[in-house]
């Protein structure tokens, strides 16, 4: 058993990516929840049994030098696996009335909490990670048409560099354990006067331990929007 005490560095340090370069790299696979963990057990991708202790507040990012021995020219790195994401893109609304930009907000706002979606404001955009299957999401917002308001959904590894370690640590640990929707596109329906999507025939929502089970689908490729407004 290897014990982690500390984080080296980061592969997108230069230094590091150009020592890594010429090296045997083990990975540690953790999950979103795994990494604002400071305590925990688990085995690399070559089967090496490590216990990670750092100190509380210290939060393992994707891509952090976890093990380094010059001698043997070999390396541990983290990576971190993190849910998809959709953007809101709010720049719109700055073209509108203000009560009509007022209520879009007060209405989006409130769809999404009816949805108990974890998200994240930050200047003009809404992060909102993943929950349920996207396609439950997408219904969510053309159901209820917000004006001047577009949505795209693209990889959680495309959002993190935009975010302060904080906001990261808010946005994909709100989101509590990999959770997948077997309501499909084809019997998704929403109820008009609270927005909350449910399926036809019924179905159940229902957690999996396993992030990749049950995968439906290729995610849409990154900037792919979807233009809510007139």
């Amino acid at each position: 058993m290897v014990v982690i005490e500390t984080v080296l560095g980061n592969i997108s340090d230069p230094e590091w990516a150009g020592r890594l370069a010429a090296s045997e790299v083990d990975v540690l696979e953790i999950d979103q929840w795994e990494a604002q963990k400071s305590r925990f057990r688990k085995a690399t991708a070559k089967g090496a049994e490590v216990a990670v202790s750092v100190d509380r507040g210290t939060y393992i990012r994707d891509g952090d030098v976890l093990l380094w021995d010059a001698q043997a020219l070999s390396a541990l790195v983290a990576r971190i696996e993190v849910r998809d994401v959709m953007i809101v893109h709010l720049d719109e609304l700055m073209h509108l009335a203000p009560q009509v930009a007022m209520r879009t907000c007060v209405e989006l706002g409130h769809a999404m909490g009816n949805q108990h979606w974890p998200a994240l404001v930050k200047g003009d955009l809404v992060y909102v990670p993943l929950t349920v299957d996207r396609k439950v999401m997408a219904s969510v917002m053309e159901t209820h048409h917000f004006e001047g308001v577009r949505y795209e959904f693209v990889s959680g590894r495309e959002v993190v560099p935009y975010l302060a370690p904080h906001e990261s640590r808010r946005l994909f640990g709100a989101a509590e354990g990999p959770v997948h929707s077997h309501t499909h596109e084809s019997y998704a329906t929403t109820d008009t006067e609270t927005g909350r999507v449910y399926g036809r025939p019924p179905v159940r929502v229902h957690q999996h331990p396993e992030t990749d089970a049950h995968a439906h689908g290729s995610p849409p490729k990154a900037g792919f929007t979807h233009d809510q407004g007139g």
